[in-house]
């Protein structure tokens, strides 16, 4: 063959796929501009075909997005729950939870530069990434010192769709042994709904009671819904 092995629609080792040129168009999109004329699907197609270089893409990722309602919830989902879309295994599952965790760094990366209180908006994104998509109740807490900068952000009890078991003593004991001067609570609602329950209220309130002879103060309590996070505080219930 003159020219080399090469044909019009491939190479030697085969036909040229009819995504190979689809992709290598994204590429350059991404490549040329901001990535804001790509569809939410593309970016997620771009990023797959990374990890699954021989398969087209853009099914998936359409598929993801069906399944999981979003580009956001599905970098969020369960690496379980990512297989069981077709196309997604082991591997594909893990640069996707990859994805999502550089994401949640990125925002603690934010989060740490500035004493939390005064970079509220920063802070609320970061804890949103890190919980909002749990399919159980997760409870976290933040551990600030006295100038209000994150000290540590820890996972206090993770349970069921409607509650997390929290433990104010232990709280408490791991407030001193971080010298925190102040915390905030976490926790997410799995219904999608942030509005704070009446046990939220009334755990909050045995918390700040376990704190106030350690001169430990809560913050606020954060609780973050499926579109919304909600402040107790500026809600007046702390």
């Amino acid at each position: 063959m003159a020219d080399g092995g090469k044909s019009k629609t491939g190479t030697s080792e085969g036909p040229t796929k009819h995504y190979h040129g689809h992709r290598e168009r994204l590429r350059q999109r991404i490549m040329d501009g901001d990535g804001s004329s790509l569809r939410d699907y593309e970016l997620l197609e771009l990023l797959l075909c990374a990890f699954i270089p021989r398969v087209d893409t853009k099914p998936i990722a359409k598929e993801l997005i069906a399944k999981f309602g979003s580009v956001s919830a599905a970098l969020g989902a369960s690496p379980e729950r990512l297989m069981e879309v077709k196309g997604i295994g082991e591997t594909a599952a893990a640069y996707i939870r990859t994805a999502n965790l550089l994401m949640q760094q990125a925002a603690r990366d934010e989060v740490v530069e500035r004493p939390v209180i005064s970079n509220w908006a920063a802070l609320l994104n970061y804890v949103s990434l890190k919980i909002k998509h749990e399919k159980s109740e997760q409870a976290r807490v933040l551990y600030l010192d006295r100038k209000n900068k994150l000290i540590a952000d820890e996972k206090v009890g993770q349970g069921t769709v409607d509650h997390a078991p929290v433990y104010p003593r232990e709280i408490a004991r791991r407030a001193l042994e971080l010298s925190a001067s102040s915390i905030i609570l976490v926790h997410n609602h799995p219904s999608g709904d942030p509005t704070p329950s009446r046990a939220d209220i009334d755990l909050t309130r045995e918390i700040e009671r376990a704190l106030a002879p350690l001169e430990i103060k809560v913050h606020d309590h954060l609780v973050v819904g499926a579109k919304e996070t909600i402040s107790m505080k500026a809600k007046g219930l702390i």
